[in-house]
């Protein structure tokens, strides 16, 4: 029922940033340098954030970003993509959109889920490795954590060859304190679910450590631990990042530039929850 609703409300162009939308990441963009030397205007931000939603929605290599469309040139949105990537645009935004979920009491911290997926690298650069699944092709791996209704609490860039339990501990760290109601602001959550991929006795004591309960399967032991019956929705999110074309090869070299677009994917699956819940 809740992939129908998303599905259902579709937008036949999403790369066109909603009133709404914008008024939340416009407070957060840098204020541009001043120009040098004189030419043509600056293609304002509003527009460039949709051709770079265009790239992320499509798929299509910079360079062939229609100039009708009103976007500016490829490399104008990739200097912008860059630009607020640097500045942790996509990182406030995210806190903004948990906190707007927090307020209305629909983030689910009784859980969290944690999985990983991988994905091609067209070339080699950094956080790319030889691929386990891929007859060692370069290949990278997202790393996703979302709470227990799949509402996603952080993601990562690995190599392809990355172990997944080397990143259950930096995932747990990288979720953000998360205000907005009466007290202090959260950031842990109950326990956190994984599959065999993170078996691992150290890191079962480490977990604890932090507070969190880890619920893991163990590797040796016939399936059916049931854990199947929370996990999935760790599967849908990373299915809906996968939506996003851009995400599902890894084009770029630079691995700052893949990680932009993996951040403000998240930010608009984010983004869905909140319209949907709040």
């Amino acid at each position: 029922m809740l992939v129908a609703l998303f599905v259902g409300k579709r937008n036949s162009r999403p790369w066109i940033v909603s009133d709404e939308l914008w008024s939340l990441i416009e407070p957060l963009l840098p204020e541009p340098g001043p120009k040098l030397v004189a030419g043509r205007p600056r293609v304002p931000d509003r527009q460039a954030l949709c051709g770079i939603l265009f790239v992320l929605h499509t798929g299509i290599q910079w360079e062939y970003l229609p100039q009708e469309l009103g976007f500016g040139s490829g490399m104008t949105c990739w200097r912008r993509l860059a630009a607020w990537n640097e500045a942790g645009v996509w990182d406030r935004l995210h806190v903004i959109l948990l906190q707007k979920l927090r307020a209305a009491k629909q983030l689910d911290w009784s859980r969290a889920v944690i999985d990983s997926s991988h994905v091609r690298a067209a070339r080699r650069g950094p956080k790319s490795g030889p691929s386990p699944v891929d007859r060692a092709r370069p290949g990278s791996k997202h790393h996703v954590l979302v709470d227990g209704q799949g509402v996603p609490l952080a993601v990562s860039l690995t190599g392809g060859n990355r172990n997944d339990v080397t990143q259950l501990l930096p995932l747990l760290a990288k979720v953000p304190s998360v205000a907005g109601l009466v007290g202090r602001p959260r950031r842990r959550p109950d326990m956190v679910l994984g599959d065999r991929g993170y078996d691992h006795d150290k890191y079962r004591r480490l977990v604890w450590a932090l507070g969190i309960k880890p619920v893991i399967a163990r590797r040796g032991t016939p399936h059916g631990s049931g854990l199947g019956v929370h996990r999935w929705v760790v599967e849908r999110t990373i299915a809906w990042l996968h939506g996003f074309r851009r995400l599902r090869v890894r084009w770029e070299r630079r691995d700052d530039i893949h990680e932009a677009f993996l951040g403000l994917a998240t930010c608009l699956i984010t983004h869905r929850h909140v319209q949907r819940l709040c």
